[in-house]
C-alpha cells in the first residue's frame, strides 16, 4: 500500500528521487503518466495496477475509452530507478505537470501522485471539516 507525502527536488537533469518506502511497491520498472483526474499532476503506476487501469479503460464504450486512451497512453513512459533511488520524468511530462524546483508526491493507496509542489499548494486547500463534511455517508 502506498500513502503519505514527501517533498523532493527535480533537478536540473529532469530526475526526482522516489522514496524507499514507494520503491518497494512499484518494482523495478513501472509506468508514469499524466494524471486522469483533471489535475497537472502525474501518477506513477506499479505494472499490476497499470493493468487495472487499462483494463478499465478497455470496458469503456469506444466513443469514450478513444480520447481516454489517447490522453493516457500518449504520454505514458517505462521508468525505472537510477542507483540513487531517482526515476527521470520525460521532458513532455515535465512540462504538463510544471515540474521543475520541488516537487510532492503523494502515495495514493495503490499508486503515487507527483506534483509540482506550487500546484500541490493551490490543491491542498481543503480543511478537515471540508474533507469530512459528509463522513456519516461512509462507514469509516
Amino acid at each position: 500500500m502506498l500513502y503519505g507525502g514527501y517533498d523532493h527536488n527535480v533537478d536540473k537533469k529532469g530526475r526526482v528521487f522516489i522514496p524507499a518506502k514507494f520503491r518497494d511497491d512499484l518494482g523495478e520498472t513501472f509506468i508514469i503518466c499524466r494524471g486522469i483526474s483533471g489535475k497537472r499532476c502525474l501518477c506513477v503506476y506499479p505494472f499490476s495496477e497499470w493493468e487495472k487501469l487499462v483494463a478499465k479503460i478497455s470496458e469503456l464504450p469506444s466513443s469514450q475509452a478513444s480520447g481516454i486512451k489517447r490522453f493516457i497512453f500518449d504520454g505514458a513512459f517505462n521508468v525505472e530507478f537510477d542507483a540513487q533511488g531517482r526515476i527521470l520524468i520525460p521532458p513532455s511530462l515535465r512540462e504538463y505537470a510544471s515540474l521543475q524546483g520541488n516537487a510532492h508526491l503523494i502515495g495514493m493507496n495503490s499508486y503515487v501522485e507527483l506534483w509540482a509542489s506550487e500546484l500541490w499548494a493551490e490543491e491542498d486547500v481543503f480543511t478537515p471539516e471540508d474533507i469530512f463534511a459528509d463522513a456519516d455517508k461512509f462507514q469509516l
